[in-house]
């Protein structure tokens, strides 16, 4: 059910100065369309192809046609949104011309990377490559949803931009994932360089908000379930890493900015730089504004690191670029932890 803070945030996205009409009459792929940020792109597209009658279509490829129905309960009915079946990178197969691609489909799992990191490596690459081959047929934009794991530490006493790259392991087996996503954004630069794809990268931080699932298991969701509850909030590291973060609406506002005004064969910084805090920081906050004061930090850290969590990393990423395309952020880290549980209540935690 879509709640009211959930429905705010659509109206911001629809009242923002996104060129919308410029999506009329066209058609829209969003892979990873049951994930968080294709769900909320596509629900976000869904509204303003209502309120502004743009006559746009909107197709998400999913995996489970249950899991699809439950995410998208409100919009069944809706005539503009059309389910692709992807299971594999090869079965992508839709007869509609579509003009844009939001290429959101990735394994984000810590746990995946550790125990099957040839799997996440093959689904970046294998399906990004899908996507491309797709989009050259009918020259389509695309966004590739790249991570700010792909930095890996760049150590640098400043803010990142999209110039820099840090060092990662590649004897760490968690190194699949922000390796695979360093690999896909040098095979979108070679579509663009060699075969003219309109492809541009977005680096997405930390994305959080009204949206979320009840399934959502990362560190803000367990901290914001924690606070909810009046229960400890229980860190398995000393939460020294530098976390980036962005609120749902904002991020998808970007992406879809960067989808029409973005630069091919260019990276983006999506992250709101007043959001920049360290997990155990975050933790504190969370802690103290949202459990009525009942609930502590606890640090229980195992000798091996068994849940898959990333080395710690010194990083603050710089939003410059997005902002001069006119990008502005609208709610910083405490405001998107507010609204996130707000909808949490409404929504699942009833």
């Amino acid at each position: 059910m879509n709640t009211q803070i959930l429905l705010d945030d659509f109206e911001r996205i629809a009242n923002s100065s996104i060129p919308f009409d410029e999506f009329r009459n066209k058609s829209i792929l969003i892979t990873g369309g049951t994930g968080l940020i294709g769900s909320l792109c596509a629900k976000a597209l869904l509204y303003v192809n209502d309120k502004r009658q743009l006559n746009l279509k909107v197709f998400v490829s999913i995996r489970s046609e249950d899991k699809a129905k439950t995410v998208y309960s409100d919009y069944l009915s809706n005539p503009s949104l059309n389910f692709v079946y992807w299971v594999s990178p090869d079965d992508l197969e839709i007869a509609n011309h579509i003009d844009f691609i939001i290429h959101s489909a990735a394994e984000t799992s810590s746990k995946q990377m550790i125990q099957d990191p040839l799997n996440v490596i093959s689904l970046s690459v294998d399906g990004l490559r899908k996507v491309l081959e797709f989009a050259l047929k009918n020259d389509s934009t695309v966004v590739y949803l790249s991570s700010m794991e792909m930095y890996g530490n760049p150590n640098l006493d400043r803010k990142v931009t999209e110039e820099d790259q840090g060092y990662i392991d590649l004897t760490n087996t968690r190194s699949c994932y922000p390796e695979s996503k360093r690999m896909c954004e040098c095979i979108c630069s070679a579509y663009a360089a060699q075969k003219g794809l309109h492809v541009r990268v977005a680096r997405l931080a930390q994305t959080f908000g009204a949206g979320v699932f009840a399934s959502e298991n990362r560190v803000f969701a367990q901290f914001a379930k924690s606070a909810c509850k009046h229960e400890d909030i229980v860190l398995h590291t000393k939460g020294l890493s530098e976390g980036n973060y962005v609120y749902s609406s904002d991020a998808v506002t970007a992406l879809l900015l960067l989808l029409l005004r973005g630069e091919d064969k260019q990276a983006y910084n999506i992250a709101n730089e007043a959001s920049h805090t360290t997990i155990s920081d975050m933790a504190k906050m969370v802690a103290k504004e949202f459990s009525d004061g009942k609930s502590k930090v606890i640090f229980d850290i195992p000798s091996d690191n068994i849940y898959g969590y990333a080395a710690d990393t010194k990083l603050f990423l710089s939003s410059e670029k997005i902002r001069n395309l006119g990008w502005t952020p609208s709610f910083d880290l405490k405001t998107s932890f507010e609204r996130m549980i707000d909808y949490m209540k409404s929504d699942w935690m009833k």
